[in-house]
């Protein structure tokens, strides 16, 4: 690789060619300011925070997409730098509503950070405010106009997830980000996948809140309330509390969420391996029956939506099950409250989840009984959660570490644990599969070809039951574009099974999970820092495979009867519909 040789702040530097001046000054420990700049997504240079003077260029230049040139000598400290940055930030903030105290991200905030830094106590530019709205008609996420610094990193994130929703609307000091003719969000063909809340700087897009609902149900008496939490939560929210990312957290999350107040704490994964056992027969029977292949994972209520809306032709494939916290929240409303005698209308399922299109997904008019209950009431984020403990005064990091409530839907093996990271799904369905399909107790097999972030799209050819079956597992929804796109085409056309999730790098990476600043996410992948929290609680499982969950095999024994019968398809199984893109009662 060629080298250059370049000063900066009077520090020598040799780094590859193709450096900017921005990553170049990282090497030398010296950190250059950024509000629009996110590594890999968005580098464009707009919004001018990172300027730094080159000697001998006619103007201050933007260091996140100056390249670096031999001999370059680069000041990044400079009194006339320093002003213009201080200049270009205060000039934001005369755009921007500063009530931090009430935003959201008080405290994570980019553009408040900044301030801080810069020592701005006041905004000295005054002036009529660009136009505010507040979009909050959705589910799942709330756009809040009013807080938008037009970075342009939640309209990259969404161009990267290949669904384009969110663009630049009009010109000039009108410029706004939203959907296509202005519409809500509600309205638009969005997945809700939330990687534009987790990409923005500031408090402009962030969940819909569902805390209050929460605590009200506590509060209640009368509500018997169950919260259950997914697999890639106990990944990140040690995250909210100062510990490093990666850090697994699950016995204190247990322990926080049982001092909310909640009558029982139960686990997801639980559902996970209920799922493997559900999905791993459907899996069989089309295989054995001449049913639709491949067939497509449903866990992820954001690539639902991108199929839905996007390749319809393609709902045949899905697998019908419904996704894990709505199998559980099915069970907790029939099995757990005959065993418990409690009225499932008294029930009240919160589910945590690191997913901000679960809580669309809990809305679905399929996933509401023939009662007219809902499977989970509640979705909460794994943010969401952190403020909850972070009310109720529980000092995390010094709680005990526990575990769910053992009985009915306590115990989950491994299998169930890696779920939340991309090619977990695949690999917990795989080792059950080729269990049974040789009918013995094989050794421990990883399935090491379906796991990891290094390709957004993984093949392998598994042997099972003496035959090939051909695999795939793609993280992203602009992967499962790619990767749809060419069965369409014919180009490839022999896969059985294929595992796909909204984001890249799975759950762990979900729009619900904690957010981490810019300048962080420069030296780390976070998909695989988290998944490794993941990873390492499945190594030390007792059962790593979904079919030795003793109370997954007892439930079917005592209420379900086998996989995929008719009770089991009652309750955890689902149907999809074709969704209709902008339709034209909205965009006259």
């Amino acid at each position: 690789m060629d080298m250059v040789n370049l000063t900066i702040d009077g520090v020598q530097v040799s780094v590859p060619s193709t450096y900017t001046v921005l990553e170049a000054a990282r090497e030398a420990g010296i950190k250059i300011p950024t509000l629009c700049y996110l590594k890999d997504l968005n580098q464009i240079g707009a919004c001018r925070v990172c300027l730094v003077e080159v000697e001998k260029a006619r103007a201050l230049a933007a260091a996140c997409v100056q390249p670096v040139a031999e001999g370059m000598v680069v000041h990044t400290n400079s009194p006339k730098v320093r002003a213009t940055r201080k200049n270009t930030l205060e000039m934001i903030l005369s755009d921007h509503n500063i009530d931090c105290l009430s935003c959201i991200r008080n405290g994570n905030c980019e553009l408040q950070s900044l301030a801080e830094e810069y020592g701005i106590r006041k905004v000295t530019f005054n002036g009529i405010k660009s136009s505010s709205i507040i979009d909050d008609k959705s589910f799942s996420i709330v756009r809040d106009s009013s807080k938008c610094v037009k970075c342009g990193r939640c309209v990259a994130a969404c161009k990267k997830q290949s669904v384009g929703v969110l663009s630049f609307l009009n010109r000039g000091f009108e410029t706004s980000v939203g959907p296509a003719y202005d519409i809500s969000m509600a309205d638009a063909p969005c997945i809700y996948c939330g990687q534009c809340i987790v990409s923005c700087p500031v408090g402009a897009l962030y969940e819909k809140e569902e805390t209050e609902k929460v605590w009200d149900a506590i509060n209640d008496p009368s509500k018997h309330v169950v919260m259950q939490v997914a697999p890639a939560v106990r990944a990140a929210i040690g995250e909210e509390f100062g510990l490093p990312i990666g850090t697994r957290a699950t016995g204190k999350m247990f322990a926080a969420m049982r001092r909310l107040g909640v009558d029982k704490v139960f686990d997801t994964n639980f559902a996970a391996d209920l799922t493997i056992m559900e999905e791993g027969t459907e899996l069989l029977n089309r295989i054995k029956n001449g049913g639709v292949l491949p067939m497509i994972t449903s866990c992820s209520p954001g690539w639902i939506r991108f199929c839905e809306f996007y390749f319809p032709e393609f709902i045949p494939n899905l697998s019908s099950c419904k996704s894990p916290h709505e199998m559980e929240g099915a069970l907790i409303k029939t099995y757990y409250a005959q065993k418990n005698n409690i009225d499932p209308k008294d029930i009240v399922v919160v589910s945590v989840m690191p997913c901000t299109s679960k809580k669309t997904e809990a809305a679905r008019e399929q996933l509401v009984n023939k009662d007219g209950l809902k499977d989970v009431d509640i979705v909460i984020t794994t943010r969401e959660l952190a403020r909850m403990i972070k009310q109720a005064g529980l000092n995390f990091n010094n709680l005990p570490d526990e575990g769910p409530d053992p009985d009915f839907m306590g115990e989950y093996t491994g299998a169930g644990v890696i779920f939340g990271a991309t090619g977990g799904v695949m690999e917990a369905a795989l080792r059950t599969v080729a269990d049974i399909l040789e009918d013995k107790d094989l050794p421990d097999i990883e399935y090491k070809a379906v796991r990891g972030v290094e390709n957004d799209i993984k093949e392998a050819t598994v042997t099972l039951g003496g035959k090939d079956i051909k695999v795939a597992v793609a993280h992203s929804t602009a992967a499962a574009r790619e990767l749809l796109t060419k069965i369409k085409n014919g180009e490839a056309n022999d896969y059985a099974f294929i595992e796909v999730m909204g984001c890249s790098g799975g759950c762990v990476c979900g729009g619900g999970q904690p957010i981490v600043k810019a300048q962080d996410l420069m030296d780390i992948d976070l998909r695989a820092e988290r998944a490794k929290a993941l990873y390492e609680e499945d190594a030390i499982m007792p059962q790593r495979k979904s079919h030795k969950n003793s109370q997954v095999m007892k439930l079917y024994e005592d209420f379900l009867g086998e996989p995929n019968g008719h009770l089991a398809h009652e309750l955890l199984h689902t149907t999809y519909a074709q969704k209709e893109i902008y339709p034209e009662n909205l965009v006259k």
